[in-house]
């Protein structure tokens, strides 16, 4: 159990080591560039003691940047993209401090400038290198449960159960359940779920008034509460006993309970108000979207077209019927357009316009071609022409059609919010989701990614999910 409670100082070591190699690495590269590359006149060349000195200057100052800039925190728990980008703003500063510094004392000429800028591009790569490396073998450790994350999770037994079954499905995360405690009443019926879903009995560790006690008889590294809107009455009592311990605590979002908007708090004569922004998009973000929604989707048309004309004609070689499938959706504003696609299935037997359907794994109406379409995505290119015409966005919630609208609406009153942004070819859903059935629990499941989207739109986040989408595309993981 000791060596589960140091989860965290692995994580702050094998971070440190990399920025280390990181660190000295590049010292050495730019060494080379500075004396020995030709790039700049030199009289002297730096013996193996200058270059021990200027690594212990250069660990230093970069350590303190880093520091300083909170690339020290639990990155495990965010994006690889999240801490890419972080060490790309992190690196940025600090050469710039570096500069203007060596600049002031050395009034070096513009080639040392210049070097300066090689130097800044090298140190990103090396420390994103490093960095994702001890990230990957974290995941390893993980994966082989030689790394574990004690844990407890707090709330109904049924949140408790479906978090606790996504640490099965998900063990890279680390998480190791040691016991549930419940802000409902135990009762014969917790116990039936329990072992509806295989769980033992004894995992229960008792109610939340019990909270003080069984804390006190467990070793653990994180607190998670399961509920999406937790009673703050024992929300607070349970932060701080767990403050007290120096113990994480974490809430699992509940996102679409909540209004779809970004909040603000406002001071009203004395009175704080949390007003709800219906704006989603901040203007530079909208127009840089919609932007490189047109660039991007006539470079993918133009620039594909011969194999795009070559896909066409398989697909009218291998089967009878149109290129291009039609179909009607929802869009923005709840607004009805015409989405295309390349046909993957026999005519014949397309889908029926008056009873839609989705697509079931082995289904037969798929052709040999159109499952390999449907594996890749390519199916879906032409629908980079309703990017450009303006109907969908290259990132945003898949559209769905205007029949599973209509009833996932009457089941789930929030599922329309998902509509205040335009549709898109990929989203955040896309590249994370395991399982393609039609039920509603699988809805509620999209639509909360859908949520997390609209809730975070940014750069960065549609940079992170066209990353993830090449290789989602790679990996064939399409539905077929």
């Amino acid at each position: 159990m000791k060596i589960l409670r140091n989860s965290r100082t692995i994580q702050l070591i094998s971070q440190f080591v990399a920025d280390l190699f990181a660190i000295w690495l590049g010292f050495a590269l730019q060494i080379y560039m500075s004396f020995f590359s030709g790039m700049k006149e030199t009289i002297a060349h730096p013996n193996f003691y200058d270059y021990i000195f200027g690594s212990i200057l250069a660990t230093v100052f970069w350590l303190i940047i880093f520091v300083f800039a909170g690339m020290y925190k639990n990155w495990h728990l965010r994006s690889p993209f999240s801490e890419f980008f972080a060490i790309i703003k992190t690196v940025f500063f600090g050469s710039i401090v570096l500069a203007l510094t060596l600049i002031l004392l050395l009034k070096e000429p513009f080639t040392f400038r210049f070097l300066i800028l090689i130097y800044a591009g090298i140190m990103c790569v090396l420390f994103t290198l490093f960095r994702f490396t001890v990230r990957q073998f974290q995941v390893f450790l993980r994966r082989r449960k030689i790394i574990k994350i004690p844990i407890i999770l707090i709330g109904t037994t049924k949140h408790c159960i479906a978090f606790y079954e996504k640490t099965k499905r998900s063990i890279s995360w680390g998480f190791e359940v040691i016991g549930f405690v419940l802000i409902d009443e135990i009762n014969e019926n917790c116990f039936e779920q329990l072992e509806k879903n295989g769980i033992p009995k004894s995992i229960i560790l008792g109610t939340v008034e019990e909270f003080p006690q069984i804390i006190s008889t467990v070793e653990i590294e994180e607190v998670v509460i399961t509920e999406g809107t937790p009673n703050s009455r024992f929300l607070f009592k349970i932060e701080s006993i767990c403050h007290s311990k120096k113990i994480r605590i974490s809430i699992e979002p509940n996102l679409y309970d909540h209004f779809t908007g970004r909040t603000k708090t406002q001071n009203i004569y004395g009175i704080p108000l949390i007003e709800i922004e219906h704006k989603l998009m901040k203007p530079f973000y909208a127009v840089f979207k919609r932007t490189f929604d047109i660039i991007f989707s006539a470079l993918v048309l133009i620039i594909g077209m011969p194999f795009w004309l070559l896909t066409a004609l398989i697909i009218k070689l291998e089967s009878k019927g149109n290129v291009l499938y039609s179909q009607p959706r929802v869009g923005l504003n709840n607004k009805i357009f015409t989405i295309y696609k390349f046909r993957s299935m026999t005519q014949t037997l397309c889908a029926d316009p008056e009873n839609p359907q989705w697509t079931k794994v082995g289904d037969p109406r798929v052709t040999k071609f159109g499952w390999f379409m449907r594996k890749s995505h390519l199916d879906e290119v032409p629908q980079f022409y309703n990017v450009l015409i303006g109907d969908m966005s290259i990132i945003g919630p898949r559209p769905e059609q205007p029949k599973f609208v209509e009833e996932f609406a009457s089941q789930l009153t929030y599922y329309n919010r998902r509509h205040l942004v335009k549709p898109g070819i990929t989203g955040w859903w896309q590249v994370k989701y395991k399982s393609h059935i039609l039920d509603l629990e699988e809805i509620k499941s999209r639509t909360k990614d859908d949520f997390y989207y609209i809730e975070n739109m940014s750069l960065q986040l549609d940079f992170e999910i066209m990353v993830r989408t090449f290789f989602v595309m790679f990996k064939l993981h399409g539905q077929a």
